[in-house]
C-alpha cells in the first residue's frame, strides 16, 4: 500500500517531515528502501522551513499528531503547575496543531490532527470527527481497544466508515490500564495501525 507522491506529518515528538517518494502509508514509520525524510522542526519558525515545504514534491495529504502532554484532560490536574512554569505552555501545543491546518489549506489538500479529550476543543472548537481504535479493528487485530481520539479536519478529508472484526469480541482498555514505565508515553500515544490503513484506503480515491 503505497503512494508515490508527498505526504507532510507532524509526527509525535519528531518534528515535521517531508516524505518524498513511495512510503508505506499505513504507518507512520519510514519503510526502508523507500523515498526520503526531510526533517524540519517541531514548530516551522523560519522562512527557510517554509519554503521546504511550499517546494514539497507534489504534496497530497497532511496529517498532524500534536503531542498531547499538555492538552489532555488526563493531565489536567497538573495544568496549574506547568501553567506557573511557562504561561504560553498550551499555546505551544496549539501552534503546532495550527501549522498542521494553514500548511494543508495552504497546499490545497486533505488535511487532519488529532488529539485525545483535550483543551483543543476549547481552542479549535469541537472536533469535526472521534473514533476509537477498535472502530477499525477490521484492519488490525491488535486494534481491538478503546481510547477517544479527535479528528479536526478539512480540505475535502474523508473519514473512513467503521470496519469492525465481530469475532474479537469486546474492546478492552489497555490505554488506561498501561503500567508505569519508559515506554508508557510512547505506548499510549502509538497511532494505531487500523486507523491509519483506514485513512489512506478512504481518501486515497481524491488523492492527487
Amino acid at each position: 500500500m503505497k503512494i508515490s507522491k508527498s505526504t507532510i506529518n507532524f509526527a509525535k515528538q519528531k518534528g515535521i517531515d517531508i516524505r518524498e517518494g513511495a512510503y508505506e502509508i499505513s504507518r507512520i514509520e519510514q519503510v526502508k528502501g523507500y523515498g526520503k525524510i526531510t526533517k524540519i522542526a517541531n514548530v516551522i519558525d523560519s522562512k527557510e522551513s517554509w519554503k521546504a515545504i511550499r517546494h514539497a514534491k507534489n504534496p497530497v495529504f497532511v496529517a498532524g499528531f500534536p503531542p498531547c502532554t499538555d492538552v489532555a484532560a488526563s493531565g489536567a490536574r497538573w495544568f496549574k503547575d506547568k501553567h506557573e512554569k511557562d504561561p504560553a505552555f498550551q499555546i505551544k501545543a496549539a501552534l503546532v496543531a495550527q501549522q498542521c491546518k494553514d500548511i494543508g489549506n495552504m497546499l490545497n489538500v486533505p488535511w487532519f490532527f488529532e488529539n485525545p479529550v483535550s483543551v483543543f476543543s476549547s481552542i479549535f472548537g469541537k472536533p469535526d470527527y472521534t473514533f476509537h481504535p477498535y472502530n477499525f479493528n477490521g484492519y488490525c487485530s491488535d486494534d481491538n481497544y478503546t481510547k477517544k481520539t479527535c479528528l479536526w479536519t478539512g480540505n475535502g478529508f474523508l473519514m473512513p466508515v467503521p470496519y469492525r472484526n465481530s469475532l474479537l469480541g469486546e474492546p478492552d482498555d489497555r490505554i488506561h490500564k498501561a503500567p508505569p514505565g519508559k515506554n508508557r508515553a510512547n505506548f499510549r500515544s502509538a497511532t494505531p495501525l487500523g486507523f491509519s490503513r483506514a485513512i489512506y484506503l478512504a481518501n486515497k480515491p481524491i488523492l492527487k
